[in-house]
């Protein structure tokens, strides 16, 4: 008797099966706790006048298990960050939904202001990236990898 996946397995393997992951991604996991997040080092840019301190940088947000809207699952979501590195500010910038078969989207805009980064805080491991404070290898180079990855270490 065939036993049927559960739908973290499913997601994860309509991900994987998609190749719809982004090219020349370095992600980097930054954090687990209600989700897993993950820094993509191959995303950051500039942002602003050479002499600025200001990067952009994308993460990954990553849940323990699908969470199925509509009958449409979803395995976490994209958000695109600035980091003044002097200043010490975050800005998160918006959200897009990841769906297990690859798709992103739609984007929601954030519109909070910049707020100081503290310490041990999501933030503050996004920018050790961002701000190349803290120089770490890339532990997935796709979001269907880092999927993977990051529920394996929720479930530690």
């Amino acid at each position: 008797m065939k036993r049927a996946l559960p739908a973290t397995a499913i997601g994860a393997l309509a991900l994987l099966a998609t190749g719809a992951a982004a090219e020349d991604q370095a992600l980097t996991l930054t954090g687990v706790g209600r989700f897993a997040i993950f820094a993509d080092a191959a995303s950051i840019t500039p942002d602003g006048a050479p002499e600025d301190s200001s990067v952009r940088m994308r993460s990954l947000q990553v849940s323990e298990e699908d969470l199925v809207i509509g009958g449409v699952a979803y395995v976490g979501g994209w958000s695109w960050w600035r980091f003044d590195c002097a200043a010490r500010t975050a800005d998160r910038l918006d959200f897009a939904s990841l769906r297990a078969d690859g798709v992103e989207g739609p984007i929601t805009p954030e519109d909070a202001p910049p707020y100081a980064i503290s310490p041990g805080g999501d933030a503050a491991e996004l920018a050790a990236v961002a701000c190349r404070t803290e120089a770490r290898p890339a532990d997935a180079v796709s979001a269907a990898e880092a999927v993977r990855i990051g529920r394996e270490r929720m479930k530690d």
